[in-house]
């Protein structure tokens, strides 16, 4: 099989020599079948116009509520600086796969591949997080001030940059099991937690038959995280496993761009899903200090009432 086919995949290895440039590119090489591989390209733009912008947002929020950040924050940066960096790589992406091929863009593409392929592992330390908190509170609240986030978000990073490094490598032999086995057990993993995390909500207090307000509205967050966290990565989940039982042409211009296309779109969605709820806080804080605010000008005025009744007495 001629290795300038897989030249931009994620996850297959080019054994290419470092300085050959390859005449066809992936677009010509798809020529029979470009529908799936457009749409990639356009999901890949809608990340750069939609992803970045929203995950600066993100950035600059959390930043900006340092004092009053989650513990799970610290997690979410470094996630929105991932998503910044390979949000950033579709014109280069459509220039390597449509117009010409070289060393250089390769490279690059595959490193920045190699980060992008490496955001589950933080997921799964935000899905962590969010499990301790609910169902081991004491626990939480123990390690609540601790710097264990900070080493484990640097030890995420450290992972990442291997992995990466060794992407580019370019002639180790099955690496993309490794991408396999990472994005099965992450998978697993963050589906484990908030299931997990949905069935401790879901439960009524002793002596009650209906879930708390608070209750439902964070069991309906977390349906909504688990929900995106299956249709962004379950296609790779359920497909990458059977790549033997399509044919090369299929699995590298449909199935390839099909699966990676929805995990890359988290890098919108996500940022996006954090902006709602930042926003749905921020709104719940207004009409909070409204209502406190008309207490008090309700009390005030019954205070005045009653100072004007004595004196009329």
């Amino acid at each position: 099989m001629d290795v300038s086919d897989f030249n931009s995949s994620v996850i297959f290895i080019s054994h290419r020599p470092p300085n050959l440039t390859v005449k066809q590119t992936v677009y010509e090489s798809c020529r029979e079948m470009p529908a799936v591989f457009i749409w990639y390209l356009i999901l890949q733009f809608t990340n750069m116009f939609l992803g970045v912008p929203a995950n600066l947002m993100v950035l600059w929020l959390i930043h900006k509520n340092k004092g009053d950040s989650s513990t799970s924050d610290i997690f979410i940066f470094h996630l929105a600086v991932l998503d910044v960096l390979f949000c950033l790589i579709p014109p280069l992406e459509l220039v390597d796969l449509v117009f010409l091929t070289i060393d250089a863009t390769w490279y690059v593409l595959h490193f920045v591949y190699g980060i992008k392929d490496c955001s589950p592992l933080f997921l799964s330390c935000i899905c962590l997080d969010r499990y301790v908190a609910v169902i081991h509170p004491i626990t939480f609240t123990a390690l609540k001030d601790q710097n264990h986030r900070t080493v484990l978000a640097f030890l995420v990073w450290l992972i990442i940059l291997v992995y990466a490094s060794l992407k580019c490598v370019g002639n180790i032999m099955n690496f993309d099991k490794v991408f396999t086995v990472m994005i099965l057990t992450a998978f697993a993993f963050m589906v484990f937690c908030n299931v997990a995390i949905l069935w401790a909500l879901r439960q009524s207090g002793p002596g009650k038959d209906t879930m708390h307000p608070v209750k439902k509205k964070a069991f309906r967050m977390v349906l909504v995280i688990l929900a995106i966290i299956v249709f962004n990565y379950f296609p790779p989940v359920a497909l990458f496993p059977f790549q033997n039982q399509f044919s090369p042409d299929v699995f590298r211009c449909y199935i390839h761009y099909v699966a990676f296309g929805l995990m890359d779109f988290s890098s919108t969605i996500q940022p996006m899903l954090y902006l709602f709820k930042e926003k749905l806080t921020w709104r719940l804080c207004c009409c909070q200090a409204n209502t406190e605010q008309n207490n008090s000008e309700s009390q005030g005025v019954r205070t005045i009432s009653k100072s004007v009744n004595q004196i009329s007495d």
